[in-house]
């Protein structure tokens, strides 16, 4: 047998359904959720991934400018800040929302971000990706791979603008993730969460205004993108403080984006609450292997925003027979967190300790 394949065989899983309640106060469905006027809308956690609210949060549809979290995303990844990129023919003659960047101009790739962020300009899209890839068509080819890889499974990227294709689309639900994403990012944030910034002050060719209105709408604000084509409507991504987490709210084709952002964050502030229900090394579940016993630790602190009206049960995900050897923080078993019968979050538990058995057959674990 080869030692893939080992490794692949190492646990197979079962269903174990454990009996923690974390609130029992169930309320009445009626007014339970806001009339968002979008056509897309949700709101996520944005540590936990745990959804808040959602509205057709899972449809494909054009996303306009919110594309360019994205765009900056993997320009900060993969590119040079201090590199200074010359402004192309395609860049300065790009339609539609443009910082009015110049042909010949040489501005670098740090300032191209706020123009980019700032100012939703296509001129910055563009200049971004000839400077980071060579080609804006290499650079999308980029942004797909690095949306893939980050579990963003149902998006695909045309341009780095977002200005109307055919196969330019996103859901609100990956945008939130996208948007969590980036906002693991110091940089990111510092650009996005910037209100004016000083030209002259930061060694910049032009000064910048945020166009986004939603940080004086939400003083918790934070950032991100706002966007617009005739086709995706108006389009809005905000991140904003929430006792100690972000929130991450997206509406899509929303004519009222300020207006429905704001009725969302009001609907999280006073629905949710967050709380820490597992801590991280504390013993999940003891099983007996034979004459061994292996303990499942649970793998991280598990912090989650709690609706007060609903209720939240766990269940424990644990391997039927172990096969080979688990070592010591191998990825036994998972956390499953329910909401209301509806599963929302997910951890992985952590062997506490290693167990070493034979190569060569299964040992059924008893507990």
């Amino acid at each position: 047998m080869g030692g893939k394949l080992k490794k692949a065989l190492v646990f197979i899983m079962v269903l174990f359904i454990g009996i923690n309640i974390f609130s029992d106060n169930v309320f009445a469905a009626i007014d339970k959720y806001p009339y968002i006027d979008a056509r897309c809308a949700v709101a996520i956690d944005s540590k936990s991934k745990v959804v808040l609210y959602e509205k057709n949060a899972y449809e494909l549809v054009p996303m306009a400018s919110t594309t360019k979290i994205m765009t900056s995303l993997v320009a900060i990844k993969y590119g040079n800040l201090d590199k200074k990129v010359e402004i192309s023919v395609r860049s300065a003659g790009i339609r539609g929302s443009t910082v009015g960047y110049k042909k010949g101009e040489k501005i670098k790739l740090r300032e191209l971000l706020y123009g980019l962020m700032l100012r939703s300009g296509n001129d910055a899209a563009i200049a971004i990706s000839e400077g980071v890839s060579g080609s804006v068509e290499e650079f999308v080819k980029l942004m797909n791979e690095y949306a893939s890889g980050i579990g963003i499974l149902n998006t695909h990227f045309e341009t780095p603008h977002g200005l109307d294709k055919d196969e330019h689309y996103s859901t609100a639900y990956d945008l939130a993730l996208v948007a969590s994403k980036a906002k693991e990012n110091k940089i990111f944030n510092d650009i996005v969460g910037s209100k004016d910034v000083d030209g002259e002050k930061n060694g910049f060719s032009r000064s910048y205004h945020n166009i986004n209105k939603i940080l004086w709408e939400i003083p918790q604000s934070n950032g991100v993108k706002t966007g617009y084509t005739g086709k995706a409507g108006k389009c809005l991504v905000t991140s904003a403080k929430f006792k100690e987490n972000d929130i991450v709210m997206v509406v899509l084709n929303c004519p009222g984006r300020w207006k429905e952002t704001k009725k969302i964050y009001d609907y999280v502030s006073k629905n949710y609450e967050f709380k820490k229900i597992f801590s991280k090394g504390k013993i999940a579940l003891k099983l007996n292997v034979g004459k061994k016993q292996l303990k499942l630790k649970y793998g991280e602190d598990v912090v989650i925003p709690i609706d007060k009206r609903c209720k939240y049960t766990s269940k424990i995900i644990k391997p039927q027979k172990i096969v080979s050897t688990v070592k010591k923080g191998d990825n036994v078993g998972e956390l499953y967190i329910y909401k209301d019968g509806k599963k929302i979050y997910n951890s992985p538990l952590k062997a506490g300790n290693a167990v070493k058995l034979g190569n060569k057959f299964i040992l059924p674990f008893f507990h």
